[in-house]
């Protein structure tokens, strides 16, 4: 792998990336342009937000400038299924770039994110809210999550850290007419982070199985790990009714509507999927609960 990074003005190349490991001759990454990266940002409609307080599920946040910010806490991670989707400050989700969801830092920040479990770190821009699962502090893009090594196990400890000179250099650059900063001018150096020894050796599992209910007819949600899973998001006896929200839940995925038979008279389930493991669906339920469908469950059948 080469120590620099070739620049072209698409997301994915001007991802910041930080992966301990990651060069095969243990040199660090050298990113030569904030300018670039800013604005191929704000041509693809991105923009710099704070942000406004606001509630999800009942549980209010209120966003802002916080250069000190570090917090140890659990990590999901959300990926095709919102690809090429708008994030919360107007930048197109990119699942292969190094990105992340935070519920109050400034859109963009640069952080650093460490898997206390392996000690693996990236630093990746903050470009999107959520997560609103509770314990979850930040949602990173599928390729962090690879990065980090947790993407097959949907979750993990982290350390979340705020990297501030970086933050004000790209917030300065963002609001800047040139897409310039004084802080970096046109270099950001990062080298790679050196192994930490894992303050958690423990594996964490996170369930949610207060979220979680079985319907009628349904198989119960066991500890197996394979199988066919689906996230139900609703039963309705009228069909027209079910049929219209299968049509807003494309955005997640594949959708289907089932119809059962526990009376006299039909019942329509509408339902994303099916998945492949437990843990796959549910950083889809997790992702509703973030977009504000409260009334979710995962059913295998």
């Amino acid at each position: 792998m080469k120590t620099r990074l070739n620049i072209k003005l698409t997301l994915s190349t001007l991802a910041f990336i930080l992966v301990t490991g990651c060069a095969s001759d243990n040199k660090p990454f050298r990113y030569e342009n904030l300018t670039q990266e800013v604005k191929a940002i704000k041509a693809d409609g991105g923009f710099y937000k704070v942000g406004n307080p606001y509630t999800v599920m009942g549980q209010s946040y209120t966003p802002k400038e916080d250069y000190n910010y570090s917090e140890v806490g659990i990590a999901s991670w959300y990926g095709d299924d919102f690809h090429n989707k708008r994030t919360a400050n107007g930048e197109t989700y990119d699942m292969r770039a190094i990105t992340a969801a935070h519920r109050t830092l400034p859109l963009p920040s640069i952080v650093k994110v460490t898997n206390l479990e392996n000690g693996k770190s990236i630093i990746a821009r903050v470009n999107d809210r959520g997560p609103y699962v509770k314990n979850r502090i930040i949602d990173v893009s599928q390729k962090g999550a690879e990065l980090l090594g947790y993407r097959k196990k949907g979750t993990t400890r982290v350390k979340v850290e705020v990297l501030e000179k970086e933050s004000r250099a790209i917030k300065e650059a963002m609001l800047s007419k040139t897409s310039t900063s004084k802080t970096y001018n046109t270099a950001i150096d990062y080298s790679l982070v050196e192994n930490t020894t894992p303050k958690y050796t423990t594996e964490i599992t996170i369930s949610n199985t207060s979220n979680v209910s079985t319907s009628q007819q349904s198989k119960p949600i066991t500890s197996d790990n394979s199988g066919n899973f689906f996230v139900q998001v609703g039963a309705f006896s009228d069909y027209k009714k079910a049929k219209e929200i299968a049509q807003s839940m494309k955005r997640f995925g594949n959708v289907s509507i089932y119809e059962a038979y526990l009376s006299k008279d039909g019942v329509y389930r509408v339902r994303l999927g099916a998945y492949q493991s437990r843990s796959e669906a549910m950083q889809i339920l997790d992702r509703l609960l973030d977009y504000g469908h409260a009334d979710v469950t995962i059913v295998q059948g």
